[in-house]
């Protein structure tokens, strides 16, 4: 089986985990429950994989998946305003072909790029335990396996930061002395550049602290990794 068809499969085996009760309990009852504004539609309500270019040489690793974003559309950062701003960059940036991701069925294509996360289940309070992160970390271990071009990974946020240097341990790379988060942190890893990112937050881009330009900068910064960049 070549690595992208096991990719694949290992999506499916994501969106069929149900290796942590609390989250387990949570997304479906956000399912169940709703909001006022999405009360017509069906919620996915599983976890939710990774998706994106099997080629390509850049991951994006985010925290988790939004109660009424992903949790709801069966895709990380599609439907909420952290995804509109995320894929409005990334197409100012080239690695997406339209700046919006609203559902699965959208036409969104990404080229260079796999977007993935620490924790593929909505938590509650967008806070997962410990526990609930070293149980969903072996799905992005084999994810970094799959993606035989990928150079590059793109943390957003502290919690990513921390879980993609623990993914990168399970490989056989660690780090020391153990880098820091920072916007704009870049550290090498072994075989892989990791750089930092303010997540893409309502908190973070309604208060400035991450803007447009600065997010792009991010993106260009590992455009640099893609052949012919």
């Amino acid at each position: 089986m070549n690595p992208a068809a096991r990719l694949e499969q290992l999506q499916q085996e994501v969106a069929a985990c149900r290796r942590c009760p609390r989250l387990v309990e949570w997304r479906e009852e956000v399912a169940r429950t709703k909001v006022a504004r999405f009360a017509d539609q069906q919620y996915w309500g599983r976890p939710v994989p990774g998706f994106g270019d099997p080629d390509a040489t850049v991951v994006l690793v985010g925290l988790a998946p939004a109660a009424h974003g992903g949790n709801r559309t069966g895709r990380i950062f599609t439907g909420d305003r952290s995804g509109d701003f995320l894929f409005a960059s990334l197409h100012r940036t080239g690695y997406a072909n339209q700046p919006t991701s609203t559902h699965i069925g959208d036409g969104l294509r990404l080229t260079g790029m796999y977007v993935s996360a620490t924790v593929r289940c909505a938590p509650p309070a967008n806070k997962p335990t410990p526990e609930e992160r070293d149980a969903c970390l072996p799905y992005l271990v084999r994810e970094l396996e799959l993606l035989p071009n990928a150079g590059t990974i793109v943390a957003l946020g502290a919690f990513a930061w921390d879980g993609v240097l623990r993914a990168l341990a399970a490989l056989g790379h660690t780090a020391r002395p153990r880098p820091r988060f920072g916007h704009l942190t870049e550290t090498h890893v072994g075989p892989f550049r990791l750089l930092g990112s303010f997540h893409p937050s309502q908190q973070n881009t309604f208060t400035g602290k991450l803007t447009p330009p600065m997010l792009d900068e991010v993106f260009v910064l590992a455009r640099r990794s893609l052949p012919g960049a």
